[in-house]
């Protein structure tokens, strides 16, 4: 078993930044545990035609490790992955990283107050373990009776098929959320006949994505004061929706408006454009955007179907009007397991109960990133940490302010273990559901930002400098911290420790 001080789960950007920060701090003494071959997290995982961030390329980067080149103000897969890749290597990470070593168990073992970590390439011991897997990390598959039998090829958008040849085939896509909206444009083309299964039709709007000029990446390297002033203009941009997400949902009509254009702009066919009309207010789910979602849906060799899916037989899909479509190949555009990830279950904390057991239908945590249970354990990208209108890179960094404030301060408080206590956790989930209930999460619709209960355990439902300013300093007086103990020459027996 290896000894470390530190074990970080993950490689996207919540570990890499985690790690870097930890090397900026003179903490050498971790690993980085990821189980693909390389760094990148989701954006190494997901390489489906168009793959793109919804989120400004300014904005969707580190603070402390901006790039003047990105190519396009909206960064498509392949450059994000080779950003992450870029900031591991410049930070020197290659000692640290443990590729294709995938998490299969981690417990916390009460008498030498450590973590013992399991891969499928060895153990480690670890003071500390930050949980760094992205919510969007686990595809999720549909129930649909006949599945697996399907005669067929079938994938996930997140584990695309590249050696599998579309041209000419019948494909079915199942889904039109976020990905499926970025690959149906790009293969509608060269498939025979495209079948999109929609449950419910998202709010789309028009895409802003450019090309960068050769002269603007220049400045941004001659003058980086121009570039931070650019992602700064995007952060308020952005945070300015809040009050239409979280502070006064009607002003999402004026959104709305500007959607419906866009989608009779680019549908002429008004029964089809009916059945493209979402039927809840806009914000209750993702909002997507799109310029060549809508064209793709118009053309001659695409059929959309709104009619629920019954079952799958053989090589046909066979809807519960009991209408059937024959087709090659199934496409899964049906996201991720973002409140009920597995690695949950792969976690024992303090009395040998997993975090999923902890956490059942309804997970919560103390600033979405200190679980009741776990002492040392800190998740980043944890419940009620994700946002609908800006960056996630700078959620992560704020909790990486929290996470290293604590490694501070257990050390020079010889502080051995820390956990939050229960109130601390009530306490604060009971003011965000209670924030929750005048947002537009809370209107009524369907959507992967709710639990098995019904609550929004994934959105943080207000301004994003307030979740900085309360993670700025970590705050010991919300957790149960136990002194680290010596043990005696005289008497070879253990006795804590001084504490500040």
């Amino acid at each position: 078993m290896t000894e470390v001080r530190i074990a970080i789960v993950g490689g996207g950007f919540a570990g890499i930044g985690m790690a870097i920060r930890l090397r900026q701090a003179g903490i050498e003494d971790f690993v980085v545990l990821e189980r693909a071959g390389d760094v990148g997290g989701t954006w190494q995982a997901n390489t489906y035609p168009g793959c793109q961030c919804d989120v400004p390329s300014h904005l969707y980067s580190f603070s402390f490790e901006p790039n003047p080149g990105w190519s396009r103000t909206y960064s498509r897969q392949p450059e994000i992955w080779d950003y992450l890749r870029r900031c591991a290597q410049r930070h020197g990470l290659g000692p640290q990283l443990r590729l294709r070593h995938e998490m299969t168990g981690a417990a916390w073992d009460a008498q030498t107050q450590r973590w013992n970590v399991k891969t499928s390439r060895g153990h480690f011991s670890a003071a500390l373990l930050v949980d760094a897997t992205g919510p969007l990390s686990h595809p999720a598959r549909p129930s649909i009776p006949g599945l697996e039998d399907f005669e067929g090829t079938v994938f996930h958008s997140a584990e695309w098929d590249h050696d599998h040849d579309l041209a000419g085939e019948r494909v079915a896509v199942i889904g039109t959320g976020a990905s499926s909206i970025q690959f149906v444009p790009q293969i509608a083309s060269k498939v025979g006949k495209m079948h999109v299964f929609q449950r419910t039709a998202p709010w789309i709007i028009p895409h802003s994505d450019r090309a960068t000029t050769r002269a603007e990446r220049r400045i941004y390297r001659a003058l980086p004061v121009t570039q931070r002033a650019v992602r700064a203009g995007i952060y308020w941009g952005r945070e300015a929706t809040v009050v239409m997400f979280a502070k006064r949902p009607r002003l999402g009509r004026i959104v709305e408006r500007a959607a419906g254009l866009h989608l009779r702009r680019q549908i002429p066919d008004r029964s089809l454009r009916e059945r493209l009309k979402p039927s809840f207010r806009l914000g209750c789910k993702r909002v997507l955007i799109s310029n060549t979602f809508y064209p793709a849906l118009a053309r001659e060799n695409v059929e959309l179907i709104t009619e629920k899916i019954a079952a799958i037989d053989g090589r046909a899909i066979v809807m519960a009007d009991g209408s059937r479509r024959e087709v090659d190949t199934i496409i899964l555009g049906t996201g991720f397991h973002v409140t009920d990830p597995p690695t949950a279950w792969l976690v024992r904390g303090r009395g040998g109960k997993t975090l999923a057991q902890i956490a059942g239908p309804s997970p919560r945590a103390y600033l979405g990133t200190a679980m009741r249970g776990f002492p040392n354990l800190f998740k980043l990208i944890g419940p009620n940490t994700g946002l609908g209108h800006s960056s996630m890179v700078f959620m992560i960094e704020s909790q990486l302010a929290y996470v290293m404030d604590a490694i501070r301060q257990m050390d020079e408080r010889a502080i051995a273990s820390v956990e939050v206590r229960r109130d601390a956790v009530d306490a604060y989930n009971d003011e965000l559901q209670a924030m929750m209930a005048g947002t537009v999460w809370a209107t009524g619709c369907a959507s992967w930002y709710l639990d098995a209960t019904g609550h929004n355990t994934t959105l943080w439902p207000d301004f994003t400098f307030r979740f900085r300013k309360r993670t700025r300093r970590f705050d010991a007086d919300a957790y149960d911290c136990k002194p680290r103990t010596v043990v005696s020459t005289s008497t070879g027996t253990g006795t804590p420790a001084a504490v500040a």
